[in-house]
């Protein structure tokens, strides 16, 4: 699903209203319905009021429409305006719900102070949308203030007012605190941000039917990535198949007091499917491996307690980092890998620890490898950034800049190939920040990789697959109890989804 910048999406609607051919009126009669539909979907409650604030562009008549939709399947609602005039299809709405509804309207101005709104009801926001482009202030800066202060469950259509659809706030803006947003079209930039988090706590995308001309021909660098995306990658398995179509990975992983992460990418990669595994690990952990992952081979390097030879790399697609640790000789023999091999490789954890420590090194590592940092790891790798807008930036320059694919792992992991593109991801959950689930991840993108997927394919599929398999995970147990094995358990789940159409 691409994501349109605000700009991109104004010509969205202009280009619908143009050639399909509908109405401005019609359209944000779509987005209104579209609204109130998911509404009555999650929310049940009649008898609590719906407070709902009204700007005078087409954020606010979009709030109007959707006033007047509760109103007529008799849900309470009571409507907040400042102005009388504004774009021509908030007036029409304006009018509409005059002439034909019993909707207390309320005008408000510089002195409003926000009375009998209580926890129970709800608060929408239609103020401003995406067109936007400088910060709130006067009457409805004071109104969202006080809105802000309230417990009743707060929405908003579209976007929340005061938050930029593609480009950072500064701490000062006054912004609304959206607990759920409807948004059109796609998810905007701002919502994938952990600095915007508080303001889109959750949203859910309504289609209202933007031309599928435009959708497909206009240039888009950043992407959200739904099951229909996936579905395009996936390749199924068909009959007359054996383990030697699906590669052989070698994970490189675990070092002394670390060998569960061995154990745990070692796992993740058998159950993404790949044909065969070789763990390539430290003398000491030879038998607890074999215990633990009967699947796997194992490659015993000469030392005891970690990483200091080169396994045989032959037809193998090399997983690396996870627990390997950052020992002197780790860091040389990490070194003499790279300059062994070109095959594209993943590299996580400690791997991108040594990188980080060895910053000309990056130069060594094969194009089109995929690496998986967290933020921290990140930074370490190309420094401090004043906002996620510009570590959007660095991310894809370093991308392009090194032809390898970044996993940036988080809410929304982002993913960006060596053309700057930019996928996020939408599955997984709070509960997957627990000790082992990267190694979980570098396991599954591996095997994927090994499955001759290309490395962008691999990443953005392995990504969204790990975090389904948690979506999953805490269907069964809890955000709190989930566990990296939980993780592993539920990939097979996850694969199922891709072929329960079937």
């Amino acid at each position: 699903m691409k994501i349109f910048t605000a700009e991109q999406q104004k010509r969205a609607d202009q280009f619908t209203v143009e050639n399909e051919p509908v109405s401005s009126i019609d359209l944000m009669e779509r987005a209104s319905h579209g609204f109130t539909q998911l509404f009555f979907k999650n929310y049940k409650d009649k008898t609590a009021v719906k407070h709902i604030f009204c700007g005078n562009g087409n954020n606010g008549g979009d709030g109007l429409a959707i006033a007047r939709h509760l109103n007529q399947a008799a849900h309470p609602v009571k409507v907040y305006i400042k102005d009388e005039h504004g774009s021509k299809d908030y007036e029409k709405n304006l009018n509409r719900i005059r002439s034909s509804s019993n909707i207390k309207i309320i005008k408000i101005d510089e002195s409003f102070t926000l009375e009998d709104i209580e926890s129970k009801d709800f608060i929408i926001d239609a103020i401003f949308g995406t067109g936007l482009n400088r910060p709130i202030e006067g009457t409805w800066a004071n109104v969202i203030r006080q809105l802000n202060t309230l417990s009743a469950f707060k929405m908003s259509v579209d976007i929340p007012s005061g938050l930029f659809a593609d480009k950072h706030n500064l701490s000062e803006n006054i912004i609304y605190f959206a607990d759920k947003v409807y948004t059109f079209h796609a998810p905007k930039l701002s919502f994938l941000f952990p600095e915007n988090a508080q303001y889109a706590k959750r949203f859910e995308i309504i289609d209202i039917g933007i031309s599928p001309q435009f959708r497909e021909k206009e240039a888009c660098s950043h992407y959200y990535t739904l099951k229909e995306d996936i579905l395009k990658v996936y390749v199924k398995r068909t009959k007359f198949l054996h383990k030697g179509n699906f590669g052989h990975t070698l994970l490189i992983a675990g070092s002394k007091g670390k060998i569960g992460a061995a154990i745990l990418s070692s796992k993740a990669a058998l159950r993404t499917g790949a044909g065969l595994l070789t763990t390539h690990i430290p003398a000491s952990a030879l038998d607890i491996m074999q215990i633990s992952v009967p699947e796997a081979m194992c490659s015993i390097d000469k030392h005891s307690d970690f990483w200091t030879e080169i396994p045989d790399l032959e037809k193998k697609t090399i997983g690396i980092g996870p627990g390997i640790g950052t020992d002197f000789t780790t860091q040389s023999t990490f070194k003499s890998l790279l300059e062994k091999t070109q095959k594209a490789m993943v590299i996580d954890a400690d791997g991108l620890n040594i990188l980080s420590a060895n910053q000309e090194w990056i130069k060594l590592v094969p194009p089109d490898s995929i690496l998986t940092p967290h933020p921290k790891e990140f930074e370490r790798l190309v420094g401090t950034w004043e906002n996620d807008f510009e570590r959007l930036e660095i991310q894809k320059e370093f991308s392009k800049k090194h032809q390898v694919i970044i996993v940036l792992k988080g809410a929304n992991t982002s993913i960006t190939d060596c053309n700057g593109n930019v996928y996020f991801n939408s599955t997984g959950n709070s509960g997957m920040a627990t000790a082992g689930s990267g190694d979980v991840l570098t396991g599954m993108i591996t095997s994927l990789l090994t499955q001759s997927y290309s490395s962008i394919d691999a990443a953005v599929l392995g990504v969204y697959l790990h975090g389904l398999a948690g979506d999953i995970g805490i269907s069964y147990t809890s955000r709190e109890a989930l566990t990296a094995s939980d993780i592993i358990q539920y990939i097979g789940q996850a694969f199922k989804t891709l072929s329960e159409n079937e």
